[in-house]
């Protein structure tokens, strides 16, 4: 479905900080609460934007080799059962029929090399594949990822998602709470002798150019 501007913004503030709110997010982009609920709705029911889990990494849990095994299947059989088999090792973290020499292109991930033979060897042994062949993986240059084609769809530019009303920061006048204005410019020492005065006054809270 085609995805216009608002709708890759609201994709890449919610893939770049899954936990945040609808509102925030709607401060963040600069439009009303109902427009964003009901953004993500449209995506989500149009199959777009498939979940908000948390994305794991399996060599964080102690798999840190990965491997493409192409599989050859009897025909007979067919792909999807072999596919069902295939479900039930938890190694295998991916697979697709392929054209080609092979038929079927299986990701599966191990501890270590010497384990990568036991999880090759539970996947010839699956029945329907009758022959296998693997290349391990040396190292990631490109990670799965989705941005690239969302920004070419709707039009943005990578941003950070944001551009609404207050930027990212948590003052009402979008300066996030950060240097007062009246005091922008000023040597520190002496904004810090005016408020130190302005206190003994009782008018801390508007202080005034010094002659």
């Amino acid at each position: 479905m085609p995805i216009d501007e608002l709708d890759g913004r609201v994709i890449e503030l919610f893939t770049a900080e899954p936990r945040i709110g609808v509102l925030e997010a709607s401060r963040r982009l600069g439009v009303a609460r109902g427009t964003v609920q009901a953004r993500l709705d449209r995506l989500a029911r149009d199959g777009v934007i498939r979940g908000y889990g948390p994305q794991v990494d399996p060599g964080a849990l102690g798999y840190g080799v990965t491997a493409f095994v192409t599989l050859q299947i009897r025909q007979p059989g067919g792909h999807d059962p072999v596919a069902e088999r295939l479900a039930a090792i938890p190694e295998v973290i991916e697979a697709h029929t392929i054209t080609g020499a092979g038929d079927m292109l299986c990701r599966i991930v191990a501890r270590s090399n010497a384990d990568l033979q036991r999880v090759i060897d539970l996947v010839v042994a699956v029945s329907g594949v009758e022959r296998a062949s693997s290349v391990i993986s040396l190292a990631t240059q490109i990670p799965f990822r989705t941005l690239p084609l969302v920004r070419a769809v709707s039009g943005t530019d990578g941003g950070d998602g944001g551009g609404g009303q207050g930027g990212s920061g948590g003052g009402r006048d979008g300066r996030g709470g950060g240097e007062r204005p009246e005091h922008a410019g000023r040597p520190a020492g002496e904004v810090r002798r005016r408020v130190v005065r302005d206190a003994r006054s009782g008018s801390v809270g508007s202080p005034q150019a010094p002659a």
